[in-house]
């Protein structure tokens, strides 16, 4: 059950690491001179700081998750703690596109949210599962 989340650890770093190749596209145009417009402006000028931000957001409270996912290497996963684990990178997905892609406040929000819980309640099931001596 261990390799259950290796997976959604993985899936995480694969975020990080897509978002640094957006940023690296993002900037290209002011960096290195490709991909500028007619007029020597970067057309994603707009989308850099939102990816940027983004990129910085998955050092923070995802610390929490690939925390509690290593104290569930000591200890045997249940299904709950698969489950939540995927919950979170859908999240950060979601969480992701809808701060890149839109200026709304409110659904970003609400997936963080989500994606707070989930990590949450992979503490509450290590802790659970650690004071009880056994799998919950």
């Amino acid at each position: 059950m261990l390799q259950t989340l290796i997976a959604p650890m993985a899936a995480h770093v694969a975020l990080a690491a897509t978002l640094y190749f957006l940023l690296t596209i993002a900037r290209a145009p002011v960096v290195w001179g490709i991909g500028r417009g007619a007029d020597g402006s970067n057309p994603w000028a707009a989308l850099e700081p939102r990816i940027s931000a983004n990129l910085s957001s998955q050092f923070e409270w995802p610390v929490f998750f690939h925390v509690a996912c290593l104290i569930f290497f000591q200890i045997q996963p249940d299904l709950i703690a698969v489950v939540l684990a995927w919950i979170f990178v859908g999240g950060r997905v979601l969480h992701s596109a809808v701060q890149i892609f839109t200026r709304n406040i409110r659904l970003r929000g609400i997936v963080f949210t989500v994606n707070f819980i989930a990590v949450l309640g992979l503490w509450l099931v290590a802790v659970l599962t650690i004071g009880n001596g056994s799998v919950i």
